[in-house]
This record gives structure tokens, sequence and C-alpha cells, in this order.
């Protein structure tokens, strides 16, 4: 079994449902986080990231907080204001997988796949070839030069 049936097992449905948008795992209820995770699992675009810019703002040293934010942009196509907030996250956490993976996607919606193989090549030097954001990554930037 992978360490993500296993999570999913543990923490139940609603949290790997979110994995895709890279959440570390459930929110303590009833807090700003745990409202925005919930608003990014109904694409609940507007709503999240009023809810995340009120979340950085009080929590300024939140890498996570700056990758959903940047991940909300993303998907409300606002890629410049998405791809500050992935760069703040990794300002934060220069290790941060899900802000590699998710700067890189946002670089390859603004066609710069350059910058896009650079963040591969950066989440392949964090957690190697196998790991999840770097294969979804490959996978993007593969995409997108078929076109």
């Amino acid at each position: 079994m992978n360490k993500n049936a296993i999570l999913c097992a543990i923490i139940g449905f609603q949290a790997c449902a979110l994995q895709a948008a890279d959440i570390s795992g459930p929110a303590e209820p009833g807090t700003e986080m745990a409202a925005a995770k919930t608003q990014i699992q109904k694409k609940d675009w507007s709503t999240a990231i009023s809810t995340l810019e009120k979340f950085v703002k009080a929590n300024p040293n939140d890498a996570d907080g700056f990758n959903l934010l940047g991940y909300s942009l993303r998907n409300a196509k606002r890629y410049p204001e998405a791809i500050f907030n992935y760069k703040e996250a990794l300002r934060i956490d220069p290790q941060h997988r899900g802000a590699h993976e998710y700067l890189g996607v946002a670089y390859v919606q603004n066609k710069e796949i350059a910058k896009a193989k650079e963040l591969l090549v950066s989440l392949e030097k964090i957690c190697g070839v196998q790991c999840e954001e770097y294969q979804d990554l490959k996978k993007t930037i593969a995409k997108a030069e078929k076109k």
C-alpha cells in the first residue's frame, strides 16, 4: 500500500480529494486554512483567494499558505499574482516541493517552458526523479512541448 493510500485511510477522503492542491494534511477545524481547503475542494477560487490573503497576512511565514494562495490564483487565471505567491512560498521554504511544482506549472501556462524546466531540475535535486511533484511537472512540460 503506498503512502498516499495509507494517509487517505488514516485521515479520510476529504484530505485525499485535496491532495492535488498540495495540501499538507487536514487543518484544524474552524480555522482560515480549513475554510480555504474546503473552498479549494469546491473550486471556489475567489473565496479561497480572499480567505488565503487574510491567512498569509496573519501568517507571513507560512509557505503552505502562500503556495495555496498561488494555486488558487493560478486556477483563477491570475498568473502574475500566482507566480509572486509561489515565489514567496519558496522564499520561506526553498525546499517546498509543491511550490516548485506549481510554479513550474504556472510557467508552462505562461509559455515560459525554460523556467519550468529549471524548476524540474530543482525538484530532482530536492526529492529525486521518482517523487510525485517531479513526475507531475515533467508530464506537464512534456504535454506543453507536444503542442
